[in-house]
């Protein structure tokens, strides 16, 4: 059975990762046909780094991201406190309404955006309400549930007894928080955070009915270059963006590594202290 299991999720792998495969193998090759391997280059990336239009846009999409990450994050830890000090059936009821997004299809919260900013710009009377600012607000309200979620573990995780000595020595309400939660909870924070950012870095299906003419992402771009047959440029971007994706998303595999790790010394000291 162990060894069915074994190749049964080598196989699943494989399926997984050849299409990334391929796709890196493309941006080596020199012949603009993917079926036929010409010979090994770096032209295709240096065709990149020389657009005048792609790169500009991965900096849009990498700003959307990062500003996007960082308010949800400050947002979704500050709403992560509030729904742990809450009990009983409002606490559940939150964290229903917390996990509809997750479980919502993306068309649907675009379309549902895309309805509330026509809304606001026909109050406003004005046709060119979508912009940067219309893609940062939905992004940061697909980002909240993810820091949330992944924020709340460590508040449970976390031990009680360390604020009530924090405050039992003087320290204030708000001195207990950046003096002792956040540093309890700052991998969940993190972990939130390089979430947030990766899943706003590569958004398309609800950026593409909130964006505007003025600010435009990546991921809609490639859309319309789909149209037609994509440039071997565009496979060096693809590899370029999963290797990214998969170092940050190994960064918060080690930091819940170390976490734990963490956690797990801390209770055998705890334990040990106990027994002595």
């Amino acid at each position: 059975m162990k060894r069915f299991n074994r190749i049964f999720t080598y196989v699943a792998l494989l399926f997984l990762y050849t299409p990334m495969i391929i796709l890196a193998v493309a941006s080596f090759n020199s012949s603009a046909d993917i079926s036929k391997f010409g010979s090994f280059t770096f032209s295709q990336y240096g065709a990149l780094f020389k657009d005048g239009v792609l790169l500009p846009l991965l900096l849009n999409s990498v700003i959307v991201a990062v500003v996007s990450s960082l308010i949800a994050t400050m947002l979704g830890t500050m709403a992560a406190l509030g729904i742990f000090r809450m009990r009983g059936k409002l606490r559940s009821l939150t964290m229903n309404l917390t996990n509809i997004p997750l479980t919502n299809p993306e068309i649907v919260t675009g379309v549902s955006l895309a309805l509330l900013f026509a809304f606001f710009g026909q109050m406003m009377k004005t046709n060119n309400i979508l912009g940067f600012g219309t893609l940062l607000i939905a992004h940061i309200t697909f980002n909240l549930p993810y820091v949330i979620l992944s924020v709340l573990p460590k508040l449970t995780q976390m031990d009680n007894d360390l604020s009530d000595a924090a405050l039992d020595l003087g320290c204030t309400p708000v001195g207990v928080f950046f003096k002792v939660i956040i540093h309890e909870i700052m991998p969940g924070i993190i972990s939130g955070a390089l979430m947030a950012f990766t899943m706003s870095l590569d958004d398309f299906v609800i950026s593409y009915f909130v964006y505007g003419p003025r600010f435009i992402t990546l991921p809609v771009e490639i859309y319309n270059y789909t149209k037609k047959p994509l440039h071997p440029k565009i496979y060096a971007l693809f590899t370029l963006l999963f290797i990214a994706i998969l170092l940050v998303m190994t960064l918060m595999n080690l930091l819940q590594a170390t976490d734990e790790k963490r956690s797990r010394e801390a209770r055998r000291a705890l334990r040990g202290g106990r027994t002595t």
